[in-house]
């Protein structure tokens, strides 16, 4: 494999349903310092290639009620970060792998959705790391 073919490169978050999403993270930040904003909390870690560049791990509660998960039924839905995203839908697609959703393309990443073999939700995520290094810096900041 070349260092650009269509492949998960890691987890890119979690995310999990709760009664009182906004109490669950201040639990966290509170008991085990999560860094909690308005969307959980964001981790970074060092690339592996290149350890000059950061990585995000994002963790989220959501209102037990979301139907962000659906059509799964699970209370959790899993993250992963890839690397081409249209050849690995195209792949995918190839394979018979249910596709949820077309592929959203957002200032951060591109993004879609694909069910496993048991209906699990999971979110693919094609990262623009970048724009979360100059979030976390006007954090820093303010």
């Amino acid at each position: 494999m070349n260092n650009n073919d269509p492949k998960v490169t890691g987890v890119g978050g979690i995310f999990f349903k709760c009664n009182d999403p906004d109490k669950v993270k201040q639990w966290y930040a509170k008991h085990l310092a999560f860094p909690v904003d308005q969307y959980g909390a964001s981790f970074t870690f060092k690339k592996k290639e290149d350890p000059t560049k950061n990585g995000y791990l994002q963790w989220s509660p959501f209102k037990a009620d979301t139907d962000y998960f659906n059509p799964s039924q699970k209370e959790f839905m899993v993250n992963y970060r890839v690397q081409n995203m249209d050849a690995l839908v195209k792949n995918l697609k190839a394979q018979g792998v249910t596709i949820v959703d077309e592929i959203q393309e957002f200032d951060y990443g591109k993004f879609v959705h694909i069910l496993d073999c048991e209906g699990n939700k999971i979110e693919l995520w094609e990262p623009i790391d970048e724009v979360f290094d100059k979030y976390h810096e006007e954090q820093k900041n303010q």
